[in-house]
């Protein structure tokens, strides 16, 4: 761009520009989208609701206990407040938090129905000491997805299952609240969306006012300089004039020398 026939209207235009390049750097305000697929608690989840509905299939007659249906439902919606939580998550800190509640109340009551089921069938619960329960306790820490247990289900006996799923439901329980945990420190320092919404205003319009300040400071600069690129443009035009003038008078006078020359030599010829 050439400097010299910058008007006022372009150095405005300029200075818009400056201020839009400078919104790339605006403050976030919705929330962090969590992955819930990598979470533990929600693999878990996930095995836990694929075992309640095979367990179901197996173990609780289709028409006769209403327990089937509870039991589905409590899993599923344990996985799917999960999943809808965390989604919310985006906008709502508060709807986040509930709907991670949700899920842990359906879980508790799906661990209600487990014991119940034990209790009222006469089966027995795997406990602490027993080498049953360590072996159970130590494959439910070392594995989350459904490939590593969805090959028992058809195996498993009823009481198998049932105190696999206690397993489960107690490890969910205690990562989701380790989970929670840690969503409440981050809206205790971090806020909600409302804050985050009003930090980020109040940030961008600060961000402009400093921005703002800093090129009305360095237009005074610019336009001495613009001024000072003027007035060299104009003493080079005033050298070139001059230089141009000097050369077309010599240029003449040397065309004049020659047709002199020429007349001459043309007289002396005769």
């Amino acid at each position: 761009m050439d400097i010299t026939n910058l008007t006022s209207m372009d150095i405005t235009n300029l200075t818009s520009m400056a201020i839009a390049d400078n919104n790339n750097n605006v403050p976030s305000v919705l929330g962090r989208q969590t992955k819930w697929e990598d979470l533990f608690f929600y693999q878990k989840a996930d095995v836990i609701y694929q075992l309640s509905f095979v367990f179901c299939d197996r173990f609780i007659h289709l028409y006769k206990d209403r327990t089937r249906d509870q039991v589905i439902q409590a899993a599923r919606s344990c996985k799917q407040n999960i999943v809808e939580g965390l989604a919310d998550g985006v906008t709502s800190s508060e709807m986040q938090l509930k709907l991670l509640n949700v899920a842990r109340a359906s879980l508790k009551e799906l661990r209600e129905d487990f014991e119940d089921y034990l209790k009222s069938r006469h089966r027995e619960f795997y406990v602490a000491g027993e080498e049953r329960y360590d072996v159970m306790l130590d494959y439910c820490s070392r594995h989350n997805k459904l490939k590593d247990y969805e090959p028992f289900f058809q195996t498993w006996s009823d009481e198998q299952m049932c105190n696999y799923a206690l397993t489960l439901c107690h490890m969910i329980d205690r990562m989701m609240m380790s989970f929670l945990k840690r969503l409440e420190r981050e809206f205790v320092t971090e806020g909600g969306i409302k804050e985050r919404m009003h930090k980020a205003r109040t940030g961008y319009r600060q961000q402009q006012d400093a921005r703002l300040k800093q090129l009305e400071a360095e237009l005074p600069v610019i336009r001495k300089e613009l001024d000072e690129a003027r007035a060299a443009a104009e003493k080079w035009k005033a050298a070139y004039e001059d230089l141009k003038q000097r050369a077309l008078k010599a240029y003449y006078k040397q065309q004049e020398e020659i047709k002199r020359l020429k007349d001459l030599l043309g007289e002396e010829g005769l």
